[in-house]
């Protein structure tokens, strides 16, 4: 018979059912759809030997005076910068409004055990750390008989691990002491700045999290012997449970089990005594027992929880993930926390590699010095790209206290002045309150104006002149933003994605028609927003937002709308995928470099700069440059094979209604591209309800010389999936053709 071609619209269509998506393609992952075809998407390659300690946020590329390209990278933890295949990290220290930094000099050290490397460090004053911080020691000079070194600790980086008390903390000594000795020396303290916990958390309840969850940076350790499912204590005995050490927990309190809360009266050497289990409705089911614990279970100290109904003590959640925005102000970075300061890091200096960015930058200063001075508590910052005024999103009612903060309220500097903000006659400073949503989420800088998003509207801000400076209008509403980084800004055109659905503002606010909609936000975890990050790849004129799922801590899903390839497409060019390599925190496009540069997280892994004493938890990032290649290119130079697909509908295999089912003999195999070979797989069902399976060959391999493939596929409906699986495969589809035959009856 003569051979038909079965053709395909490009996208991925989830809104319909797999029959029902007809001349669509209906799952994808490393693929994308150019010019109406599928191919495989690029590969990337690491652009650094080393990796990223915790997860990356943001990323800003700018160009100094003499053309120099950097790129800043904010972390959960750190400021790097990328320079020329290096990194270099500017983290700012810790300092007071006025920008003096926070030292705690004359502190003491105490070795803890000799078989624990483990210190414990005494200030001179409350240290205000958490679990978690990062700190350096230098002038150190150490008790005597510890066996240790100087040169272990000074000008080191360490991970705080615990906090017994507000002036003690513990650090790993890197090397084992020879004795216990007591606190003793001298050294000072350096605490870096801290930015925020590496995920985004929500809930109430017992902490933040599930029903028995922790809270971020508690002090935690484990059984030293089982429980039992009864009122007593370790091994079923007494009211006293045994822990491998009980330092860094409070004096008396309660302990989180897995999913039972223990409160206890004292603590005795590593005993928790005059314990009571099953508190708060936590006992198993049906009893008064508590529930039954295997040794060396995670004990969490949940002194600090809260029951149902109760309200949770702020000072000890947090819901929101670090964050960092930045900007460049000419050849500075301007690099704002969230809730936080504002710093800056001048790139033409000679030592700027050395030098930490800074609020008392020299020439970029935004400290408080008398009248002067940036607020010291901001939900976000950017840079007006003509008048060069610094903008501060969601921030004080009143500079230098925290406590004004007003998540609604703007303020924005003179022009071509980094660090006044009081608005005066002779200055354009000022300030604005927005009015609809409670909290400002977002901002960029577009076409002849600025955008800010809240919670639940769209506003712009434009230039005007004397004597408001800036005039604001709200151009949208119902079409809040989910997350800081979860809009981008391409020709003119704003993208974003809302707890509702994807936007684009044009000039007007638009609903984008999505094939992919349901599939998306009926697994999307809306509550951690802040994690969503939205990038730009104009090579392939695609938006991209990667975004956790309702089950995952971090990002582990990406759907793209290629913005390029939709206006013929009722529901849009739309694609999606799940492969975890895949999986970016940042994305900034090809502008300043030729590829787009992004980073991946691993949860699990460790990593390498900078290089941390005791580093527990923090994770890894790899800073990859995208659009290179077939394959993913590892720090250590190896490969991990890039595989990728796409699956059509369930097309009918018969054109008519009659009784006839049909086979299908042959395909011709037809790519515009194909590197190596790819994997053909033909699907077959005889009913909607059915579950589709492999045709009897299955699958077939491809080849660039493969002229045709025989098949023996018989039935009502087929399916046809597209798949590369090896090494340095590359390919992108044609069309498909098959030869189709008169085969049984129903």
């Amino acid at each position: 018979m003569a051979l038909t071609s079965i053709n395909f619209a490009p996208g991925i269509d989830k809104q319909d059912t797999a029959i029902g998506a007809i001349g669509r393609w209906v799952d994808s992952d490393n693929a994308r759809f150019r010019y109406g075809l599928p191919e495989k998407v690029g590969g990337w390659s690491s652009l650094l030997t080393d990796t990223i300690c915790g997860v990356a946020r943001k990323q800003h590329s700018f160009v100094d005076l003499d053309g120099n390209r950097y790129v800043g990278i904010g972390t959960d933890k750190f400021l790097l910068i990328y320079f020329e295949g290096t990194l270099y990290d500017i983290t700012p220290w810790r300092s007071n409004n006025a920008g003096a930094q926070t030292t705690f000099t004359s502190s003491t050290l105490a070795t803890d055990s000799t078989s624990v490397k483990t210190c414990t460090i005494t200030t001179t004053s409350a240290h205000s750390l958490i679990v978690g911080d990062m700190i350096v020691l230098d002038s150190v000079t150490l008790p005597g008989g510890t066996g240790l070194s100087a040169s272990d600790f000074e000008d080191k980086l360490f991970q705080v691990l615990t906090v017994p008390t507000d002036v003690t903390f513990t650090i790993d000594s890197s090397a084992q002491a020879g004795s216990v000795v007591a606190t003793g020396g001298t050294m000072t303290v350096q605490p870096y700045e801290n930015v925020g916990p590496a995920a985004q958390t929500y809930g109430y309840g017992f902490g933040v999290g599930s029903y028995g969850g922790t809270v971020t940076g508690v002090v935690a350790n484990d059984l030293d012997g089982a429980l039992l499912a009864d009122t007593a204590g370790t091994g079923g005995v007494g009211t006293s449970i045994a822990l491998t050490s009980t330092t860094g927990f409070p004096a008396s309190g309660t302990i989180a089990v897995e999913n039972e809360l223990i409160t206890y009266a004292a603590i005795s050497s590593n005993d928790l005594t005059g314990c009571t289990r099953g508190a708060d409705g936590t006992a198993t089911v049906g009893t008064s027992n508590g529930q039954a614990h295997s040794d060396e279970a995670v004990v969490d100290n949940a002194t600090d929880y809260t029951g149902w109904g109760s309200a949770v003590v702020a000072s000890t959640v947090t819901l929101e993930p670090g964050l960092w925005s930045l900007s460049n102000w000419g050849a500075a970075l301007v690099a704002t926390i969230s809730n936080g300061k504002t710093f800056t890091w001048d790139s033409t200096i000679a030592a700027r590699f050395t030098t930490r960015a800074s609020t008392l930058t020299t020439g970029y200063v935004t400290a408080l010095t008398g009248a002067l001075g940036n607020p010291t508590a901001s939900r976000m910052t950017l840079v007006s790209p003509t008048t060069r005024h610094l903008i501060h999103l969601g921030t004080e009612t009143t500079i230098g206290t925290a406590s004004s903060q007003d998540d609604m309220f703007i303020r924005f500097s003179d022009q071509e002045d980094i660090n006044t903000y009081a608005p005066s006659a002779t200055n354009s400073a000022g300030t604005y309150r927005l009015q609809d949503g409670s909290k400002i989420m977002g901002g960029i800088v577009a076409k002849e104006n600025i955008l800010i998003w809240t919670d639940n509207a769209l506003y712009s801000m434009k230039f005007v002149g004397a004597p408001f400076t800036f005039g604001f209008e709200q151009v949208g509403t119902n079409c809040g933003l989910i997350g800081q980084n979860a809009v981008v800004e391409i020709d003119g055109v704003a993208y974003w994605v809302g707890n509702n659905g994807f936007f684009s503002f044009d000039g007007t606010v638009n609903n984008l028609p999505c094939s992919v909609e349901d599939y998306v936000f009926d697994d999307f975890a809306t509550t951690k927003g802040q994690q969503v990050n939205a990038g730009i790849n104009n090579l392939f004129t695609e938006v991209i937002w990667y975004y956790p799922t309702e089950d995952a801590t971090y990002n582990d899903r990406y759907v793209v709308h290629n913005y390029g390839e939709s206006q013929k497409l009722p529901m849009g060019n739309w694609y999606i995928g799940s492969n975890t390599n895949s999986i970016r925190t940042t994305w900034i496009d090809s502008i300043i470099y030729p590829q787009p540069y992004a980073t991946q997280f691993n949860s699990t892994a460790t990593g390498t700069f900078p290089s941390i004493i005791g580093e527990t938890g923090l994770g890894q990032s790899v800073y990859f440059q995208q659009e290179t290649g077939t394959d993913q290119i590892n720090p250590d130079g190896s490969t991990t094979t890039l595989t990728s697909y796409v699956q059509s509908y369930n097309f009918s295999l018969q054109k008519d209604q009659s009784e006839v089912f049909l086979a299908m003999r042959r395909f011709i195999p037809n790519f515009k591209l194909l590197t190596v070979k790819n994997t053909v797989t033909i699907k077959l069902k005889d009913y909607p309800a059915d579950t589709l399976a492999n045709s009897e060959f299955s699958p077939f391999s491809i080849y660039p010389t493969t002229q045709k493939i025989d098949t023996r596929a018989s039935g009502r409906y087929a399916s046809l999936r597209i798949e590369t699986d090896g090494a340095g495969e590359n390919w992108r589809f044609g069309t498909f053709q098959v030869d189709l035959q008169p085969d049984r009856r129903r």
